[in-house]
C-alpha cells in the first residue's frame, strides 16, 4: 500500500552490500540455496525452490531465478525491510534502482579484488566493430530486468497462494486499459496476444539471430589451441546444439559409423541424435587419441574434459573462457550461442532441406522460431559475401548437408521402428 505522506527513497545515495550468496549444495532433492549475511538458509526462498523442483523445473531454472530471488533479497536488506513487508513501492524502487546500478564484479581467482581490467570498462556497452554486436556493459540489460521482474511476481504468487506472505503481490500485473474479460472480442482472423504484462516490466528489444560470417568463421576456427577445441566447434556448427547440451554428451552418445552425436534436449529432457559434419568427427578422433590411457574408459564418461590436470569433466564456464580467448585475437565478441545461429543459417539456405527437418534439428517446439532463419543474417555484410559457388560447398563441408537428408531420413525411421 503506498501512503500519500510517504517521503521518496534517496535511491542515488542507496548503497547494497554483496551480503548472502546462492550456493550449490550437490544435493538432487535441494541443487541450490540461498542463504543470508549469516550463511543461514532463507526459508521462503528454500520452498519456493521445492515448488519449482516439483513441477519438473531443471537445476538450471533454480540457479537463474536464484540469482534474481539474491538481488531482491540484497536490496531488502539494505532499505531494512522483511521479505513479507515489502509493497509495491520496494518493488517500484527496486526496479528502479536495478535499471541504473552497475553490476557488481565477479572475483577471478587471478584477481581477487573483482576489479575488471580497465580495456574492458572502457569497451562496455560499445558495438563491436567486427561483429556489429554491442559488448556487454556495466549496466543490468533490459531482459535481465524483465526476467527479474516476472521471477519475483511468481515468488509472490507462490505464497499468496500458499498463505505464507503478504495480502498483495509487490509486483502487480499491468492496469487494463478497458474493463472486461480478456479476448472478449476478439478477431478471429488475428493472433491472440499475451495477456496482461508486468507493470515494472521493461519492453525488451527482440533482435535478430546473428550469424558468423564464412571468412571470419574460417579466422576464427584458425585460432583454436586444441583438437578438444576445434572438435566442439564443428560440433556446434554443424549439428545447432546448445552449448550445455553438447557439453552434456557421453563418450556413447557419438556415432561415428552413423556420423551422430546424441544429445540431451535442454527443455524435454529427451534424447535426440543430430547428424554432424564428418570433418567433427575426425577432430573428436585426434582429441580423444590425445586422451587415451589418461581418462577412465566407458560408455557413460564425460565426452569433453579439461586439457589442464586433474582431467575433470568440461564445464560452460571454461568453454566459454576458451570461446572469448579465440574472440580476443580477431577483436570480436561472438558467443557461444552464435554457432548455433550460425548452423540454423545455413541449414535454412540448404534448398535441399526443408523447414522442418531444420525445426527438428535445433529442437525448436514451434514453426515460428525456425523462420527467423529464413531472413537476411545480421552478420553477414552485403558487400563482403562470397560467391555463390564457394557458400555452398563450404556449407556443405562444416554443416555437413551433403547426405544430411540421407542420414535425417535414417534417424526418422529409427525413432518410428522404436515407437512401434
Amino acid at each position: 500500500m503506498i501512503n500519500e505522506g510517504e517521503v521518496p527513497r534517496d535511491l542515488a545515495r542507496l548503497v547494497v552490500p554483496l551480503l548472502g550468496g546462492l550456493e550449490s549444495t550437490g544435493d538432487l532433492f535441494a541443487p541450490y540455496r540461498l542463504v543470508d549475511g549469516d550463511g543461514r538458509p532463507v526459508a521462503p526462498v528454500a520452498a519456493f525452490f521445492a515448488e519449482l523442483a516439483a513441477c519438473g523445473r531443471p537445476a538450471t531454472t533454480q540457479r537463474s531465478y536464484g540469482m534474481d530471488l539474491l538481488r531482491w533479497f540484497r536490496f531488502l536488506w539494505a532499505v531494512g525491510v522483511d521479505w513479507d513487508q515489502a509493497t509495491r513501492v520496494e518493488a517500484r524502487d527496486f526496479v528502479r534502482w536495478l535499471q541504473v546500478t552497475v553490476k557488481p564484479a565477479r572475483p577471478h581467482w587471478r584477481d581477487p579484488s573483482g576489479d575488471p581490467p580497465s580495456r574492458d570498462r572502457a569497451a562496455a556497452g560499445r558495438v563491436n566493430a567486427v561483429t556489429g554486436k554491442p559488448s556487454r556493459g556495466d549496466r543490468y540489460e533490459a531482459s535481465t530486468v524483465a526476467h527479474c521482474e516476472s521471477v519475483l511476481r511468481g515468488f509472490y504468487d507462490f505464497h499468496l497462494e500458499a498463505g505464507t506472505g503478504p495480502m498483495l503481490n509487490p509486483f502487480p500485473l499491468a492496469r487494463h486499459a478497458r474493463p472486461g474479460r480478456a479476448h472478449a472480442h476478439h478477431n478471429p482472423m488475428e493472433p491472440f496476444d499475451r495477456g496482461r504484462r508486468g507493470r515494472y516490466r521493461p519492453k525488451v528489444v527482440t533482435r535478430a539471430p546473428r550469424s558468423i560470417p564464412d571468412d571470419r568463421f574460417d579466422a576464427l576456427f584458425a585460432r583454436l589451441g586444441s583438437h578438444r577445441d576445434r572438435a566442439l566447434v564443428a560440433f556446434w556448427v554443424s549439428t545447432g546444439a546448445r552449448a550445455s547440451e553438447l557439453l552434456g554428451a557421453t563418450v556413447g552418445d557419438v556415432d561415428p559409423g552413423q556420423q551422430l552425436i546424441t544429445v540431451m534436449r535442454k527443455g524435454t529432457r529427451v534424447l535426440q541424435p543430430l547428424p554432424a559434419a564428418p570433418n567433427a568427427f575426425v577432430w573428436l578422433r585426434l582429441y580423444q587419441a590425445q586422451l587415451f590411457g589418461l581418462v577412465p574408459a566407458g560408455r557413460d564418461e564425460p565426452l569433453w574434459r579439461t586439457l589442464r590436470r586433474p582431467l575433470r569433466p568440461l564445464g560452460y564456464d571454461a568453454t566459454r573462457a576458451m570461446f572469448t580467448r579465440a574472440n580476443a585475437g580477431l577483436d570480436a565478441n561472438w558467443t557461444l550461442h552464435d554457432l548455433r545461429h550460425t548452423a540454423a543459417y545455413r541449414m535454412a539456405r540448404d534448398p535441399g532441406m526443408p523447414l522442418t527437418d531444420i525445426q527438428w534439428v535445433l529442437g525448436h517446439a514451434h514453426l515460428s522460431t525456425t523462420q527467423r532463419y529464413l531472413n537476411q543474417p545480421s552478420g553477414i555484410a552485403p558487400g563482403g559475401r562470397e560467391p555463390a559457388g564457394g557458400q555452398v560447398s563450404r556449407r556443405a563441408e562444416w554443416c555437413g548437408t551433403a547426405g544430411r537428408g540421407r542420414r535425417l531420413t535414417r534417424v526418422f525411421s529409427r525413432d518410428l521402428l522404436s515407437d512401434a
